[in-house]
């Protein structure tokens, strides 16, 4: 059983822009590889890659723990349940 997906258009507009951010931030060290800049702070900006993707999954739990996994356990979608709990454990 497939279970329908409930995001708002407010929260993927927050997803998207969080992507953006992610995306600007690996163009910057990308940059600064092509510079030959310090070292240092291409790893300082790759941290801040990292960060954001992983604050990015943070928030995409939270929403589909919010949403979609309440529809799908009042749907009885007990193969969803599960399929987010493997998602989850290759996300940590």
């Amino acid at each position: 059983m497939e279970h329908k997906h409930y995001h708002s258009q407010e929260e993927k507009k927050k997803q998207l822009n969080r992507i953006a951010k992610a995306s600007g931030h690996l163009q910057r060290v990308k940059t600064m590889i092509e510079n030959d800049e310090d070292c240092a702070e291409v790893l300082i900006q790759l941290s801040a890659v990292e960060s954001a993707l992983h604050n990015l999954g943070k928030v995409i739990i939270n929403e589909h723990l919010t949403h979609c996994i309440v529809h799908a356990i009042e749907d009885g979608d007990t193969e969803s349940v599960e399929e987010f709990q493997a998602a989850i454990q290759k996300f940590l």
